[in-house]
């Protein structure tokens, strides 16, 4: 199932239970997350949505990518919709 969202896009993978994300922002990339790490990435983001300086998230531990305080609200959005596609 194809996920175009505001910050992310990917394809949920219903077999094997994983995200394989391939966009981020402008940045192509292809890493799976599991349910356990898309939680983990929410509770952070939600705990830190109202950050005016927002937040830097990174890509293969190595690339940062900066995200607005509005950026982290759309991306909070994306992530919601990819937790509704894992089963439970």
């Amino acid at each position: 199932m194809l996920l175009t969202g505001n910050i992310i896009s990917g394809e949920f993978d219903e077999l094997m239970n994983e995200f394989s994300l391939q966009k981020v922002k402008h940045f192509t990339t292809e890493s799976t997350i599991r349910e356990s790490q898309l939680k983990s990435l929410y509770d952070y983001l939600k705990k830190h949505e109202k950050d005016i300086d927002g937040q830097i998230i990174t890509l293969y531990d190595q690339m940062p990518i900066q995200l607005s305080q509005e950026e982290i609200n759309l991306l909070i959005s994306d992530l919601e919709k990819v937790q509704l596609m894992f089963r439970q």
